[in-house]
């Protein structure tokens, strides 16, 4: 099996260049990165938690999905196909904000990401792949905040840095459809 490649992008995310996904985590750089949230008819969000093995932050709670687009293929497709392969779950997507941060991780690596975010509204059960999660829930945006409240330590860097805008974004996504 060949090096997964990701994009590395400027801060206005245009593409200068492609490196294998692990270096770019390790170096710090600056790639393009895709984030699915899926909510059902009651505005709950589907969380998936990580799967324990995963080269980071596995065992915590995290959106929808996430992950890179490959050289040559749109956030949109991306989203949806990791959406699939990761959740089980067939949906178009739409794209809803666009984000960039720099969150290193506790194991060395890195998180330096302009991210495409992306917003669902389905009632279909995942069926997930539990080589990228090993639990699924629908929560509240109210209770998601409790628990982070109580214990952030539970959830994935960049779910913690985006979900404060995830309730505006959801009303403004609702009122659109």
């Amino acid at each position: 099996m060949s090096a997964i490649e990701v994009i590395l992008v400027d801060s206005q995310d245009r593409p200068t260049g492609k490196m294998e996904k692990m270096k770019v985590h390790e170096k710090g750089l600056l790639h393009r990165a895709i984030t699915v949230y899926v909510f059902n008819s009651r505005h709950q969000l589907l969380l998936q938690r990580r799967a324990s093995d995963k080269y980071h932050c596995g065992g915590l709670w995290s959106n929808t999905t996430c992950g890179h687009p490959y050289p040559q293929e749109s956030t949109r497709d991306a989203a949806e196909r990791r959406l699939s392969e990761e959740m089980g779950l067939n949906l178009t997507l739409q794209p809803v904000f666009e984000l960039s941060y720099n969150l290193p991780l506790s194991n060395g690596l890195t998180e330096h990401e302009y991210g495409h975010v992306y917003f669902a509204i389905s009632d279909e059960q995942p069926v997930i792949n539990l080589e990228e999660a090993d639990e699924w829930r629908y929560s509240s945006l109210a209770e998601i905040e409790c628990e982070i409240e109580a214990n952030p330590a539970q959830f994935t860097p960049w779910f913690l840095l985006t979900f404060s805008r995830i309730p505006s974004e959801l009303a403004r996504f609702i009122a659109q459809q």
